[in-house]
């Protein structure tokens, strides 16, 4: 049953996966007296359109903003900065912003200098997703399940935390709060750096000779599918993640790059013991992953 509003009017800023799956959300749980979608291109605001997703469509990200008391930044991490400078002169007094991206410290970065005083900013990211893009893509029990994570600065309005919170927790979702830097080095080992694995082990094969490169394709195994899929991921997103967080994704990049050498030696010179060891812990972290539902 539909509960009552917790926000007026929210504006979308981005429709695809997250956005449009949101949108879903606040329909089936009237969360919203009024919904603006918010995109670029035409062909994705008709596509929302069509979707029933919002009450109002533009690609004026300030026209969309004006009188909202709830924005969300759905957007890839690099338009932020410009799309923050954009939007800044039309929030209302008290209107909270929130955004969905993967990377907080550069949100933050990006985002804060230019809210109006009186507005607040809620950096949020709801660790859910799929390999698709596109309001098409998106589906309203998403984040069922999965963890919300909230990285509010210092002296943020603790009113409009528990706001954003309350609508993520109505979507299905756990929050959690956590400071920027700390999401940031977390999500580099358990989001970012497998993605970035994936594109590198996918692009090899993309880089064999075609008759080579068929037959990996005619005859992949469930691991080689499952690397497909990460590496079907929104690349202008993931571009942005990779670039933001590129200090923490380096790190864990090179700790991962010490492993691999150890796990190549102990390839080369029979290691039985070295590998099944590896084996054996890697195994708790995937009954780990499932003890917690995550998987």
């Amino acid at each position: 049953m539909p509960q009552t509003p917790l926000f007026d009017r929210i504006a979308l800023i981005g429709i695809g996966l997250i956005g449009s799956s949101l949108a879903r959300v606040l329909r089936r749980e009237g969360l919203a007296g009024h919904v603006v979608a918010c995109a670029r291109r035409a062909e994705t605001l008709e596509a929302a359109r069509r979707l029933g997703l919002a009450d109002d469509y533009t690609d004026d990200p300030a026209g969309a903003v004006a009188g909202a008391d709830l924005v969300v930044l759905g957007t890839p991490l690099g338009a932020y900065g410009a799309l923050a400078e954009t939007i800044a002169p039309h929030l209302a007094p008290g209107a909270i912003v929130t955004d969905v991206g993967s990377v907080k410290v550069a949100a933050i970065e990006a985002i804060a200098p230019h809210m109006p005083k009186g507005v607040h900013f809620v950096p949020g990211h709801p660790v859910a997703g799929t390999e698709r893009s596109g309001p098409e893509a998106g589906f309203d029990s998403l984040f069922d399940g999965r963890w919300c994570i909230l990285t509010p600065p210092p002296g943020t309005d603790a009113d409009a935390v528990e706001r954003v919170a309350e609508m993520w927790r109505r979507a299905g979702m756990t929050i959690e709060i956590m400071e920027a830097t700390h999401h940031d080095r977390v999500l580099a080992i358990t989001s970012h750096l497998p993605h970035l694995i994936a594109y590198t082990i996918v692009g090899t094969v993309a880089d064999l000779e075609q008759a080579t490169q068929r037959e990996v394709v005619k005859y992949a195994a469930s691991g080689f599918r499952d690397f497909t899929r990460i590496a079907a991921s929104d690349p202008v997103m993931w571009r942005d993640i990779f670039l933001a967080n590129r200090e923490p994704v380096l790190e864990m990049l090179g700790r991962f790059s010490e492993d691999l050498a150890r796990l190549q030696r102990a390839v080369r010179w029979g290691e039985g013991d070295v590998l099944a060891d590896l084996f054996t812990r890697t195994r708790e972290i995937r009954r780990g992953v499932i003890e917690a539902k995550q998987a």
